[in-house]
């Protein structure tokens, strides 16, 4: 069998767990590890994604446990399986912090499973860490944001399309999976085209369920949108194992990237979740406890440079700045890159929605509140 990198990442993370939960070894007391939890869909229609990340989170911990550990102990994973179930995150979230004890928690992919485990973060004074890019509108005292928010990627992925180097892009389709992070997304994505002069009639929006697999309508609908004379993109946020039959589709009818091109934000995030964990590491140590009011303290201004080379930094409002990378699929499977920017501070709320004019999150101080210890939501 040839060995690809989703094979190595996987036969690596299994050797791992081994030693981890102690296979072939003494298994160490509770006492004397440190406990991390990983809420990751290792079965459902979000597995295609979630498992890869998991495989990472866990060579991340065995390469750290392998060099000492932290803080003179092996940190020891607790792997959990939602099962793509929302409701189900929560539960096991709860369980995670109350139960096991753990640290911090590593995991989420989609907005509707980190929307279902904020409540029980924020109420239990857990810390998660969510890798992926998302779609902003959201700022939490218990939560770190591990990728770009529309600010910082969908909206300078769209202005590259509308450029001239992007093909000068006049029409687009915004095809997403039906929940909160691509309606949300989409959302700002229209107000800025809006903004910027686009008319109602020249975009498309549509949503389908997870796991949709019949896609022939609507890609023969993008087809038909994309003939109107005006050059055309996709704007996807398709998620989970829905890509597959999608990129499929678009082939079958073919569709090529030099008459409507797709560009999309989350069909591979895994070396994010190492850069989280990596910060985590640096701010327990920083803070030289695993107290989750330290180390969040401790987090902001955390940088670490990720496997691809790109630097990033925590900023006080949970969310890293990192620069913009387009890169065109080649037919060897990588990726050249075509467009990169300077890192860029994310914010939260977007300036597109009205209704978020003035609002900011600053998460580096306490707010003297007549006794409240944990800092409120800044607006100004």
């Amino acid at each position: 069998m040839r060995m690809t990198r989703r094979n190595w990442l996987q036969t690596a993370a299994a050797a791992a767990l081994a030693v981890l939960t102690g296979l072939g070894a003494p298994t160490a007391r509770a006492e004397d590890t440190i406990k991390i939890g990983i809420l990751h869909s290792l079965s459902g229609t979000m597995a295609i994604s979630e498992t890869i990340l998991k495989d990472l989170m866990l060579m991340q911990v065995a390469e750290v446990n392998a060099h000492g550990g932290l803080l003179g102990k092996k940190i020891e994973p607790v792997v959990v399986d939602p099962a793509s179930n929302w409701p189900l995150f929560a539960e096991k979230a709860r369980e995670l912090i109350s139960r096991d004890k753990v640290s911090a928690v590593f995991g989420c992919w989609t907005s509707v499973s980190r929307k279902s485990v904020l409540p029980v973060f924020e109420e239990l004074n857990g810390l998660l860490f969510y890798p992926l890019e998302y779609e902003g509108e959201e700022s939490s005292y218990n939560v770190f944001y591990g990728s770009s928010v529309p600010d910082n990627k969908a909206i300078p992925a769209v202005k590259y399309l509308m450029s001239a180097e992007g093909g000068g892009v006049k029409r687009f389709v915004l095809e997403g999976t039906d929940y909160v992070y691509p309606r949300t997304s989409n959302k700002i994505i229209r107000a800025y085209l809006k903004s910027a002069g686009v008319a109602d009639e020249d975009i498309k929006e549509n949503y389908t369920p997870f796991g949709y697999a019949d896609w022939q309508t609507e890609v023969t609908a993008i087809k038909q949108f994309g003939s109107a004379g005006k050059k055309t993109a996709v704007v996807s946020t398709v998620n989970g194992d829905a890509n597959v039959p999608f990129y499929k589709e678009l082939a079958n009818q073919g569709v090529k990237a030099t008459d409507i091109p797709v560009i999309a934000f989350s069909v591979g995030e895994e070396e994010l979740a190492g850069v989280l964990f990596h910060m985590w590491v640096q701010a327990v140590r920083q803070a030289g406890t695993t107290d989750v009011d330290a180390v969040r303290q401790a987090m902001i201004g955390q940088k670490f440079k990720s496997p691809s080379g790109v630097e990033v930094t925590m900023l006080p409002n949970h969310h890293m700045a990192k620069p913009v990378m387009i890169g065109e699929v080649q037919a060897n499977g990588q990726f050249e890159i075509v467009y990169k920017s300077d890192p860029l501070p994310p914010r939260a709320w977007s300036p597109y929605v009205e209704a978020n004019k003035g609002r900011i999150a600053d998460w580096s101080y306490p707010w003297v509140c007549g006794g409240c210890t944990a800092p409120k939501f800044a607006s100004n």
